[in-house]
Parts: C-alpha cells; sequence; structure tokens
C-alpha cells in the first residue's frame, strides 16, 4: 500500500540558512519562485487547499509545526484546513474531502490506510508508518544525536546512557544512533546503560531516575530522547544530591523553551519544528502538482545547543576567541560578533549583513565608539528600542548581556587600555545597556503574562458561557466574541452511528458575513460549506480547524473555526481543544437534561397509575361480602403486615355500619403467616366491631397460626377450623343452608373468589 515512487528530489531544506530577522525577507524574495516549483502561484484561479490531520492543536512541537505549514501555504496562495484528531477518528479522507488535494498526517496513525486507498496525495511528518509506504518529513535523529554523543565523548566521558520512550519512533531512531555512534567511537554499547521510559513528558524522565542513579557514579552522562525527559531527570537527579554537570552531564533533544531557564540550562539538539512544518508542505505541494518527489521524503537539519549541563560555557569561549580586528573594519566586526553571540551556536554567513538580523546592531555600535570618543550618550530610551530587537531574536538573557561584555572588552582585546575618563563612560554607557537589556527583557515578559492574562479571561468568559449559558447561547456561537475566532460553525450528526450528514446547530461571523442557516443539511465530505467561509479562509489568511465535539457518551458532530494560528502559552494542549470539550460537556449535560425530564414526565405517568392501581388494590385486599343476613364475610390472600391489618379494621368497621352486620367471618385460610403484631391488630378488630354490636370470628384458623394466637389478648374473638363449619354454626335451620344445594353454591362461589384474589 503506498504511493508511486519517483527518482528525483526536493533538497533538503536549509534550515540553518536562516536566520531570525531574515526569513520574512527571504520568503517575500522567493514566494513567487517556490510557488512556480510546487502549486498555484498566489492569485491563480485554484489555489490548493491542504488538509493536516494532527492529534493536537498546540504546544512545544505541534503549534510550530501547523504554524510552518500554514506560512508555507499561505506564501504560496494556498489555504490550509486543519483536522484535529487521528485519520481514524476525523473520518479522513472524507471529512472535508471535497475541499483538500493532498494531505499531511502528523505522528498518530491510526485509519491511515482509509486515506492512502483513497488515492489522494498525502505524507507523514515526525514519524514514519510501519505498513504503509509514503514519503515522510523527519528530522536528522541520526545526525542531531551523533553530534550530542560525540561531544560528550569529547568531553572524557566514556560510560554514556541514552534513556526515552521507545514507543515513539522519532525517539527509536535517536537511540540507534547513540549505538551507532558508541561504536563508531570504539566504545562498547552497554544495553544496561539503555534506560526506557513510559512516555515523552517530564514524568517519563522523573520515573526512572531511580534506575539511572543506580548506575551512578559509574555512569557519567546521558543523552536523552527528549529534553522533557531530562528536564525532569534533572529535577530528580538534584534532588538526590547528584551536582549538574560536576557529577553527571546532560544532553537533551528539541530544545523546549524551559531548556534556557533549567538549572543548570539544558545542552540539546535543536529542532526547527516550523522548518519541519515548511518541508511538509512544500513536498506535498509538489506532489498535488504532479512534480518529482522524493520516494521517502526529507529530513530537517538540526545542530547541537551547547550549554551548562553538559559541561560548557559557550557564551565565554566565544569571548575567549575572538581576535582583534582590523581598526579599518572594527565597527563591522563588532556588529558581527554581536550578533553571532545572539544566534550561537550558528555563525553569520560572511555575506549576511549584521543589519539583516539585527538591525539595530550598528546603531548600538556607533553609540558606544562615539561615547568612546568622548561624546555625549545616546538617550537611553534609543538604547532600549534597540535591545529589543536583539531580545526578538533570543531570550536568553546571558547572550543578551554577553553583548555589553563584549564591547566592554574590546579597547583591551585591541591593544588600547582606556584613561580614566574614558572608562568611566564606557562603564557608564555599558551600565546602560544592561539596563536597557533588562528593561527590553521584562518588556517581553511582561507582554508574555499579559497574554496569559488575556488567555485566562478569555477561558474564564467561554468557560461560563459553555457551562452556566442557555443552549441557545452556547449553539448560536456567540461566545467566539471574546477570542479571536473569525468564523465557526457547530454542526451535529443528524445519526450518530452511520456520521454521515451533518445538521447545522448554530454559526458565528465576527464581521455579519454568510453563515450556513440552523437546520441546513451538509454532507460530511463538503463541511465546512465552502461558499460560506470568510474571504481570510479562501484567500489562506487565516487556517480552517476541524474539531470533532465528543463526550464521554456521544460523538456529537464538528465545530469549524477559521482564525489565526494556534500557539499554546500554557501547555501542550491549548485552549481550543478545551473549548470543544466544555462545548461536549454542555451538549451533555443538555441530553442528560432532556433525559432526565422525559423520565420525570414517564414516572409522574407511572406514578399515577400506580396510584389507581393501588386503590384497587386496597379495594381488593380487604373486600366485604353479604353472605347471610347480618353475616359478613371477609376473606384474606398473602401476608398481612401492620398496614394491611390497619386497612381491614377500617374496612370492618366500615362494613359493619353499612350493612348492619352482627357477625364478621375474617377468613384467614389464604394467609401464610400471623405474627404477634398482626394478632393483636386483629384483636383490636373485633374489639372494635364489639363497640359497634358485631362479633368478630376467625375462619381457617390452622394450628400454627393459632399457636401465634396463643398469648394474645383477643378479647371476645372466637375461631373456626373451616368455612364450613362457621356456616353450619351460624347459617339459619341448624346448618341447611351450608348442607343444602345454595351452601354448595355459596361455597364454590367463595372458592373462585379467592383464586381470583390470588392471582398476581
Amino acid at each position: 500500500m503506498g504511493q508511486g515512487r519517483q527518482r528525483s528530489g526536493v533538497p533538503l531544506p536549509e534550515q540553518w540558512g536562516e536566520l531570525p530577522g531574515t526569513a520574512s525577507r527571504q520568503a517575500r524574495g522567493t514566494s513567487g519562485a517556490a510557488a512556480g516549483r510546487a502549486g498555484v502561484p498566489r492569485g491563480a484561479a485554484s489555489p490548493r487547499t491542504i488538509g493536516v490531520v494532527a492529534p493536537f492543536l498546540s504546544g512545544a512541537f505541534w503549534g510550530p509545526v501547523l504554524i510552518g505549514i500554514h506560512e508555507a501555504a499561505q506564501q504560496r496562495g494556498h489555504r490550509t484546513l486543519v483536522l484535529r484528531g487521528t485519520p481514524s477518528e476525523v473520518q479522513a479522507p472524507s471529512l472535508g474531502g471535497e475541499q483538500v488535494d493532498g494531505w499531511i498526517v502528523i505522528i498518530e496513525f491510526d485509519g491511515l490506510s482509509e486515506l492512502a486507498r483513497a488515492g489522494v496525495p498525502f505524507i507523514t511528518l515526525g514519524a514514519r508508518p510501519a505498513d504503509i509506504v509514503c514519503p515522510a518529513v523527519l528530522p536528522d535523529n541520526h545526525g542531531g544525536v551523533r553530534s550530542a554523543v560525540l561531544h560528550l565523548i569529547e568531553h572524557g566521558h566514556r560510560r554514556i546512557a541514552f534513556v526515552g520512550n521507545f514507543a515513539a519512533y522519532d525517539v527509536r531512531e535517536r537511540r540507534d544512533a547513540y549505538k551507532d555512534t558508541l561504536v563508531e567511537a570504539g566504545i562498547p554499547v552497554d544495553p544496561d546503560l539503555i534506560i526506557p521510559c513510559d512516555n515523552n513528558m517530564y514524568s517519563g524522565g522523573r520515573a526512572v531516575a531511580p534506575e539511572l542513579l543506580a548506575r551512578l557514579p559509574g555512569c557519567t552522562a546521558a543523552v536523552f530522547g527528549t529534553d522533557k525527559n531530562a528536564l525532569g531527570m534533572m529535577s530528580a537527579l538534584k534532588a538526590a544530591g547528584v551536582r549538574l554537570p560536576e557529577d553527571f552531564a546532560i544532553i537533551g533533544f528539541d530544545d523546549v523553551a524551559e531548556a534556557q531557564s533549567a538549572d543548570p540550562p539544558l545542552s540539546t539538539v535543536r529542532q526547527r519544528f516550523e522548518m519541519m512544518g515548511s518541508a511538509a508542505c512544500e513536498l506535498i505541494l509538489t506532489m498535488i502538482a504532479g512534480e518529482a518527489f522524493p520516494a521517502e521524503g526529507v529530513r530537517t537539519a538540526n545542530a547541537l545547543i551547547q550549554r551548562s549541563s553538559c559541561g560548557c560555557n559557550v557564551i565565554q569561549n566565544f569571548l575567549d576567541a575572538r581576535d582583534e580586528a582590523p581598526e579599518g573594519d572594527a565597527a563591522d566586526a563588532v556588529a558581527r560578533q554581536m550578533v553571532e553571540l545572539l544566534i550561537l551556536p550558528r555563525p553569520l554567513p560572511p555575506d549576511t549583513p549584521p543589519t539583516d538580523v539585527w538591525p539595530a546592531v550598528t546603531r548600538v555600535v556607533d553609540m558606544y565608539f562615539s561615547v568612546l570618543r568622548g561624546a555625549a550618550p545616546a538617550p537611553a530610551a534609543e538604547l532600549e528600542r534597540a535591545y529589543r530587537q536583539a531580545v526578538d531574536i533570543t531570550p536568553d538573557l546571558g547572550a543578551l548581556l554577553a553583548t555589553a561584555r563584549l564591547l566592554g572588552q574590546l579597547p583591551e582585546r585591541r591593544g588600547a587600555p582606556l584613561d580614566a575618563a574614558a572608562r568611566r563612560r564606557v562603564d557608564d554607557f555599558l551600565e546602560l545597556a544592561r539596563l536597557a537589556i533588562a528593561r527590553a527583557r521584562l518588556a517581553a515578559e511582561t507582554q508574555y503574562v499579559h497574554q496569559l492574562g488575556v488567555l485566562a479571561r478569555t477561558n474564564y468568559e467561554v468557560s461560563f458561557a459553555l457551562l452556566g449559558g442557555t443552549q441557545q447561547e452556547y449553539r448560536s456561537l456567540s461566545w467566539l466574541e471574546t477570542t479571536t475566532v473569525v468564523w465557526g460553525c457547530l454542526a451535529l450528526w443528524d445519526d450518530h452511528a452511520a456520521r454521515a450528514e451533518l445538521v447545522i446547530a448554530g454559526a458565528y461571523s465576527r464581521d455579519g458575513g454568510p453563515v450556513p442557516p440552523d437546520g441546513s443539511r451538509c454532507r460530511l465530505e463538503a463541511f465546512p460549506p465552502a461558499e460560506m467561509l470568510p474571504p481570510s479562509a479562501r484567500d489562506g489568511t487565516y487556517s480552517v480547524f476541524l474539531l470533532p465535539i465528543r463526550s464521554a457518551q456521544r460523538d456529537w458532530g464538528i465545530l469549524a473555526l477559521v482564525g489565526p494560528t494556534i500557539v499554546a502559552m500554557t501547555g501542550d494542549e491549548g485552549t481550543v481543544a478545551i473549548w470543544g470539550t466544555l462545548l461536549g460537556a454542555a451538549l451533555e449535560r443538555d441530553a442528560l437534561v432532556a433525559s432526565l425530564s422525559a423520565q420525570h414526565v414517564d414516572l409522574q405517568k407511572a406514578y399515577a397509575s400506580e396510584r389507581a392501581l393501588s386503590e384497587t388494590v386496597r379495594e381488593l385486599g380487604c373486600p366485604l361480602i353479604p353472605l347471610l343476613p347480618g353475616v359478613l364475610l371477609v376473606p384474606l390472600i398473602g401476608m398481612i403486615d401492620a398496614g394491611r391489618a390497619q386497612q381491614v379494621l377500617e374496612k370492618v368497621a366500615e362494613g359493619v355500619s353499612r350493612h348492619e352486620a352482627l357477625r364478621v367471618l375474617l377468613d384467614l385460610t389464604g394467609v401464610p403467616f400471623v405474627d404477634a403484631q398482626v394478632a393483636h391488630s386483629l384483636g383490636m378488630t373485633s374489639r372494635a366491631a364489639a363497640m359497634l354490636g358485631a362479633r368478630v370470628y376467625l375462619v381457617g384458623v390452622r394450628p400454627d397460626i393459632a399457636r401465634s394466637l396463643a398469648d394474645v389478648d383477643l378479647g371476645a374473638l372466637a375461631t373456626f377450623s373451616s368455612l364450613s363449619a362457621a356456616l353450619r354454626e351460624l347459617a339459619p335451620a341448624g346448618g341447611a343452608l351450608a348442607q343444602g344445594p345454595a351452601g354448595r353454591a355459596l361455597a364454590r362461589n367463595l372458592a373462585s373468589l379467592k383464586r381470583h384474589l390470588e392471582k398476581p
């Protein structure tokens, strides 16, 4: 199963040739050429739509990859449709299939075989499926780990461990590269130093810390499959008293944001996830255009970033290695060195002016040389504006402060010591520079905190609207007004089992543009309706995101959103996924309320029926039969509890009054058991009847019942062993009625009545 192999290929992306500040200019300069190579140029009649299937939409890996895909597609005049989930979960290639020209599937491949059978171009990113042949975009895992292992060997380490989650494809490649590099260096591979963990996160590293500690002090260094594994391990090692890097050296893989601020800062293999996304976009567009493509896909380069956790001091090494620059080129040489400090470990290419990366760097250098010559220092605000540009290049405070150190060391390096006055001027300038760095860094942190505040307020408002609002409010998607989303559409499955057609439940447009009407239907393949999408989606400015809405009990439908590319600020799962979860919970809640309301109506009906039945049973539970003139028969069937005994008392009193009876026969033949409490109630019935001028007789008293009545005060209550005995005693003419045809007929009728009462 797979796609056609072709011999020629897309070149390996040279992402390390792209420097901060140059990417946008390069993109503007090459977008036309790139569009000519792959797909349709901007402004063409039929731009392509790239479908992206990703289980997450944000985080250290997912967010930058999606940004890279979207920006590369946008530069070439194409669109992106992002589906959150696995191919199976989002029913790829069916969902949105009529709009998609080619697919990029990221890491999770459940259901990929269905997509492969559809005949639409597709590639994978981040991993290669085991049983499907297709191009893949992968990082250069082998080269990255090889550089890490060789670097540790250069530091003198020989017992080097590898820790990672081997369930992940890329981590398995990194493990294999670790073993290959040890063999290449002539170091035997010790399986005991290959330590698996359960996941790629902090918890995975922390969980296996005891295993690594057990291998110390013989093992002196480790390479980790991910930075987060390494950071989790570092906290556990420090808690155990291990000094990093003096006792143990560590190198991670990825270069996540936390790596720079770790204690000590984490050395790592830096990946450019945006470049992976860009490479994937170019590869799929090449396939869509029918051009030659590499059957295996492409590998994106990476670089070893040396920080303190491996034992390096890269910034000091850089400063120590700088040679004196020629006098005529001093300003330019200093500007280049300041930029190189910010982009370590990459060098600045000789043909790239430093101002292409840091536009204000020459102004900082000019201010320094002016102060050196005795001029008044430039305004502090101008210096701060210049360093705000530097903070945009790197947030690494050590690298930023190193630019000031470089300027402070310059006179001595040039062999021109300063007099006291010049030294004072330079020191004052450097103090201003350090203050400008601190202010610029603080401004960046303040902006980040502000963004977190906006995010928290937005999430609160959305959560309140979804969980506290009415069904009309949340289905209308009016809660999107507080977000950056410009267009949205909620569609629910017409048939939850078939999942073939969607019914529009609500829609939102920030600018009042067209939206699908509520209640309209849309086939799975045509959702979201292309003719209803806003211009910002049709021209590729914004991505279209499709989120399956699910709860614990049901798959509800799809939420389509159009807006800026999602960037995570607070973890590995972004806020949009939380919105989908809350929306599913709201739908589940309302379905539950509707179900409970229906059950309440049913229960009310059942209660009414039960009450009517209870009244009937009450009547049948103590029937009064005028047997003879002045004689009432009360046949009792089944158990008699306290409640029913009270009913018997009330019915007997009522019957005696109504029928002016003098004798009451309580027939206990069908009663299986009479306890003392019931016997006491029967005695009370006898006394009540006596007060009304009647006498009560118990009929069908078996020996066991007689024993239960032995210690009970029954007053004037008399007993008969059978109804026939009672009739012989009480009937006129000395029992002639009982012996004659009428008596036998009466006995048959009584037997029939008992059988009726005994029916369930």
